[in-house]
């Protein structure tokens, strides 16, 4: 791989859950093309369904990129209660904990994105899409699930697979990921390759 995690700082931590909401968390640039437009509409779908879980954004706002997410755009999701925006943060293992499941539905040309090695090595259930770079963290129904590019309604089949499971089952999937983390993605293993 051409990216790799510090499996010994990203590591697992018990959260107390202040309450009983259900959080997914996409961490990312605020960019359309890294869905974040698809996951907004996939939380309107399951908002509907299931008014107890919560969709949160994590990251730069109205970056200067033709694909950037506008500040009104975002109050907008905001005022509409769709989504929560957290800004940026200095430590994102902190939001990472917080979260059931990280969602990264992107059809950016990424590399190996950072923020799902992050999450993995820290345990998290994935969903993302089936894409080079993403698809590679995730093992189809094994760590997370993986769905099609641009599509709405297989991103909230999928947050909605991942919702129906049950709190073990998440756990297991999340475990999966670390090992596979240690396992494939660990920095040691990148550095000693290079």
């Amino acid at each position: 791989p051409g990216s790799g995690v510090e499996t010994s700082k990203f590591v697992p931590v018990e959260h107390a859950k202040e309450d009983e909401k259900f959080r997914f968390l996409l961490i990312a640039r605020m960019l359309w093309d890294k869905g974040v437009g698809e996951y907004v509409d996939a939380a309107k779908i399951i908002k509907s369904k299931y008014p107890h879980v919560e969709f949160q954004l994590l990251g730069f706002l109205d970056v200067i990129n033709k694909s950037a997410i506008s500040k009104e755009q975002m109050q907008k999701w905001v005022d509409e209660g769709l989504v929560n925006y957290l800004g940026v943060s200095d430590n994102v293992k902190e939001e990472i904990a917080k979260a059931d499941c990280i969602v990264l539905p992107s059809f950016y040309r990424e590399g190996t994105p950072r923020t799902l090695l992050e999450s993995a090595s820290m345990s998290k259930p994935i969903v993302t899409t089936n894409v080079p770079g993403c698809k590679e963290v995730v093992n189809d129904g094994v760590n997370g699930y993986l769905c099609e590019v641009r599509n709405t309604m297989d991103l909230a089949d999928k947050m909605e697979m991942m919702l129906n499971l049950s709190e073990e089952e998440r756990k297991v999937m999340g475990e999966v990921g670390r090992v596979k983390m240690i396992n494939e993605f660990d920095e040691k293993i990148v550095i000693g390759k290079y």
